[in-house]
């Protein structure tokens, strides 16, 4: 279990000012929080790899290719604003 001055400690480094009452009860609700993480260790991993993901995931880019443009008309069709060759918005730098 942590003690006051380790919370206080932990406290300072999160820059949280806490009165001693709410050490005390953050205090139980730590170490209720670190005692479960350490059953973490009572688990075998012996031969489990290291993963980041759950799934097995891999790189779902495409390969980049050259390929034919939208045509500027059809690009624009559906614009609420447009000029001849651009969607046209509101300006937002003075």
């Amino acid at each position: 279990m942590l003690d006051q001055e380790e919370l206080a400690h932990v406290a300072k480094l999160a820059r949280l000012d806490m009165d001693a009452e709410a050490l005390a009860r953050m205090a139980g609700q730590l170490d209720a929080i670190l005692r479960y993480a350490a059953k973490l260790d009572e688990v075998d991993i012996t031969g489990v790899a290291p993963t980041t993901h759950t799934l097995d995931a891999v790189n779902a880019l495409r390969d980049d290719e050259v390929r034919a443009s939208l045509p500027r008309e059809e690009a624009l069709k559906n614009a609420p604003q447009r000029n001849e060759e651009a969607f046209v918005v509101p300006k937002v730098i003075s």
